[in-house]
């Protein structure tokens, strides 16, 4: 099979002899590749053969001793593939475990199964940390709260943006420019800030007088204060990621005076039990509709062939704007 490894140089595509399945484990022929940021920042010369990237969607083409849940044929979105082994889905073939390949039934196309995976784990994940919760998501479950994304132009604010409204939240986001204000409020958001023009804490607190309950974060280093200014009594700050800094700083007081609750995550050690609600629920919001993909639903689209892989991860690594997916069909 032909397949993108990452060697000394970077990134090179091989031919590899197709894998075989082991206890618990499907074969997913691929048909796409979703690219993610953790895909770029986890390549180091450890990794030496390694397959990359972490989500993908495709077509069971075997499964191995013990599985029941899966059958050749069945058609899957699969998510953390290259953190559970080498084979990721940069490949005509991944090896992933059947727990973490779910079903993507017919019409979805596969641009969609590939597109969810990270993004929108994470996003309800971060959307389901709060202190009176909800745990899970679902029609009604965030009746009565404010959501603000951070960075709604991003594959994982796009998602957050789409589960919040569809969990019935006001849902408001800050952006960086027309061009991405366009694009989150195409994904859903009632509310949109441009935070470089104007007062940003202003504007937030105009949409939302009694502040936000959760906020999905992506640069605290850089929005720590505006987060300060816009939390609502009880609020929980959800970090996902470091853009912006590695270093944030917080002022004590205030987020105790509001029983604030600063909640960092991550998906690699996030355990088993919240990777699978989060699934059923995305699986859910999925067959409602609820989670469209492209240019007119907040989310461009830019496919590259899998000999370009490394075209893709630059193209991540610089901040495109939308969802970068490998195309192997």
């Amino acid at each position: 099979m032909k397949a993108i490894v990452i060697s000394d140089s970077g990134l090179e595509l091989v031919e590899k002899d197709v894998p075989e399945p082991g206890d618990g484990e499907i074969r997913v022929r691929v048909m796409r590749s979703g690219v993610n940021p953790t895909d770029w920042k986890r390549r180091t010369a450890t990794d030496a053969g390694a397959v990359p990237n972490m989500d993908g969607a495709g077509l069971v083409d075997a499964v191995g001793p013990g599985v029941l849940t899966h059958h050749v044929g069945d058609r899957v979105w699969v998510m953390l593939a290259a953190h559970t082994g080498p084979h990721g889905t940069a490949a005509e073939f991944s090896i992933v475990p059947a727990a973490h390949a779910f079903p993507l039934p017919e019409p979805f196309p596969y641009d969609v199964g590939a597109a969810l995976g990270v993004p929108a784990v994470t996003a309800h994940r971060a959307l389901t940390v709060a202190e009176a919760g909800p745990r899970r998501l679902a029609p009604g479950a965030l009746d009565g709260r404010t959501v603000l994304v951070a960075g709604g132009a991003g594959a994982v604010g796009h998602a957050a943006i789409q589960l919040a409204r569809w969990a019935g939240a006001t849902v408001v986001t800050t952006v960086s420019s027309p061009e991405k204000a366009a694009l989150a409020t195409a994904a859903g958001a009632h509310h949109v800030v441009n935070y470089r023009d104007g007062d940003a804490a202003a504007a937030i607190r105009a949409v939302a007088p009694d502040g936000a309950d959760i906020i999905v974060e992506v640069a605290v280093a850089q929005n720590a204060a505006l987060n300060q200014a816009v939390a609502a009594n009880h609020a929980t700050i959800a970090i996902y990621a470091n853009n912006g800094g590695d270093t944030a700083a917080f002022d004590i007081r205030p987020h105790m005076m509001l029983n604030a609750r600063i909640q960092f995550l991550i998906l690699y050690t996030v355990g088993e039990e919240a990777l699978q609600a989060a699934a059923e629920d995305v699986g859910t919001a999925l067959r409602d509709g609820a989670l469209p993909i492209g240019a007119e639903h907040g989310l461009p689209l830019h496919h590259f062939p899998l000999d370009r892989t490394a075209e893709a991860h630059d193209a991540v690594e610089a901040g495109a704007v939308g969802k970068v997916l490998i195309t192997l069909d």
